[in-house]
């Protein structure tokens, strides 16, 4: 692996095309994120802004490319959200109104890479000189020389799989300290490409978090490279991919990108590391933890708390029996929610779990660190390993992933309703407004009737959109969702699910109308 150095961080930057997924990470009152980000800058990093920003947007550009038809005399052309643009002026334009935000943060990312870079220069100078691993990899550090060799299958081989047979999608996350993340993020950017994979992998000095899908021997071709590679092969085993029925097709687009944070918890890894989790516990041994819970007389007043780490749309269509889902938006609101509700788990036994286990791993060394749980367990593997093993265990429902199947299915049964007519129902689907960013659950019936966006306000907004096509003024987060409690409080209220599956009341929103009596209101997922 290339070393870093202060003299070439801004030639390192050239070489890594980061592609970010699709974070929330602005609150309601953020006006202007760049401005607001260059405003808790120090005053060195200050001056490294307007080279970041054009770094930013220019590296965001250049993942957007696409080759001109050959009777073009351009080389290429550009796509982006489905639209395809044919000059530079167009796709900056675009880029510039439709991924503020994207920006923002890719700057941010190349900020901070440039601080550690900075401040850390001498120390890696001289690790390097005494890791024979650094010093191995250096002779040959070449992205394409850590791609697997594909010679001996074709292209329809490696995106269509043998035989016609169907894809999968790969689930998987790796904490272990990296040195240089920016190489990681260009050779698994051209791993992917290599494999013809789509999907998200983040990437920070923390470790590595990715969901990627193709044909089967893609799949395995990059489970093979990520098991031998130097980096993760004393981390990693092949126990750790968890795989579903899926492909390529799953994702839009492939994004590769340098986080802080391989999980966006908020919290600097420097405070809240990975290395003080919760005990890990086999799906077998919580299910049997689950089983004496569940057993008990009255789980309510037991010592154990079996907590959902996950968001709310998440448990709205899946969870344990019996559990505590916390109705937050986002993972990064989850320690708030635990400092907020403290005295919730004083001398308590917390059973945690989340989709595929990462979540619970500085999730649970958070609440861990605040010293009132009697034991703080986690599911390894997540809900993910746990229905390989008990399909038709102690989880009911579908399990929510954040990808365009929007859940897998296990087993038949239903714990959620249509958000109108209160028949069961658990598929989502986007809001049919434009530009809002809501999942909804809505019915055949209901949809047949037009009853297709998240909520009354929304629907309306449509309809003076579809009337005004000129008219794009409204806010792309739904209004009926600014009006959840951002950190709910359970003190006044219990939020453990009932044992059987049955609605979850939707806290916070009353009234008369259908959207405060009748909706639930579900974010479009990021990753968190």
């Amino acid at each position: 692996m290339p070393s870093s150095n202060s003299s070439d961080q801004e030639d390192d930057l050239e070489a890594c095309v980061l592609r970010f997924s699709d974070l929330d990470l602005k609150e309601t009152g953020l006006i202007n994120p760049s401005s607001s980000l260059k405003a808790e800058l120090d005053g060195s990093t200050k001056k490294k802004y307007s080279f970041a920003k054009k770094k930013a947007f220019a590296l965001f550009v250049k993942t957007k490319e696409v080759p001109a038809p050959l009777f073009e005399c351009k080389e290429k052309w550009w796509k982006c959200c489905q639209q395809l643009f044919m000059d530079q002026t167009s796709i900056h334009r675009h880029v510039a109104t439709q991924h503020a935000d994207e920006i923002c943060h890719q700057t941010a990312s190349i900020l901070k890479q440039l601080a550690m870079t900075l401040s850390t220069s001498k120390s890696l100078k001289s690790a390097d000189e005494r890791n024979p691993l650094k010093e191995y990899l250096t002779h040959d550090h070449e992205v394409s020389a850590w791609l697997p060799d594909v010679s001996c299958f074709s292209p329809d081989e490696l995106i269509s799989g043998q035989g016609g047979e169907e894809g999968e999608v790969l689930l998987y996350y790796c904490y272990c300290d990296l040195e240089d993340p920016r190489w990681i993020c260009a050779w698994q950017t051209a791993l992917c490409q290599h494999l013809h994979l789509t999907g998200k992998v983040r990437i920070a000095t923390e470790g590595i978090n990715g969901t990627v899908g193709g044909s089967k021997l893609a799949t395995r071709l990059y489970v093979e490279v990520m098991l031998s590679c130097p980096w993760f092969k004393d981390y990693l085993c092949k126990d750790d991919f968890k795989t579903s029925k899926g492909g390529a097709c799953c994702f839009p687009e492939l994004r590769v990108g340098v986080f802080e944070e391989i999980v966006p918890m908020g919290i600097s890894p420097n405070k809240i590391s990975y290395r003080t989790p919760g005990t890990h516990l086999s799906p077998g041994e919580f299910h049997k933890e689950v089983e004496k819970f569940l057993s008990q007389a009255n789980p309510e007043e037991s010592d154990t708390i079996l907590l959902d780490c996950r968001n709310f749309y998440e448990s709205k269509i899946g969870r344990f029996q019996g559990c505590l889902a916390p109705d937050i938006r986002k993972f990064s609101y989850f320690p708030s929610y635990v400092d907020k509700n403290l005295e919730l788990f004083r001398e308590k036994r917390v059973l945690m779990y989340c989709t595929g286990g990462i979540r619970c791993e500085r999730g649970s060394a958070y609440l861990k660190a605040k010293g009132v749980c009697k034991e703080v367990f986690q599911l390894k593997g997540g809900i993910h390993k746990y229905l390989e093993e008990f399909p038709d265990g102690f989880y009911k429902g579908k399990l929510f992933v954040f990808d365009e199947r929007y859940a897998l299915s296990y087993n038949s049964d239903i714990v959620s309703e249509c958000s109108y007519c209160e028949a069961p129902w658990d598929q989502y689907k986007l809001c049919s407004t434009p530009q809002c960013r809501q999942l909804v659950l809505t019915c055949p019936d209901c949809q047949g009737q037009g009853l297709t966006a998240c909520c009354v306000t929304c629907q309306d907004k449509g309809g003076r959109l579809a009337s005004s096509p000129t008219q794009n003024s409204f806010k792309e987060e739904c209004e009926c969702t600014a009006r959840r409690p951002r950190i709910p409080s359970e003190l006044s209220q219990q939020a453990r699910l009932p044992l059987s599956p049955e609605p979850r009341p939707d806290v916070g929103e009353s009234g008369p109308g259908l959207c405060e009596r009748h909706h639930q209101h579900f974010p479009r997922p990021s990753q968190s």
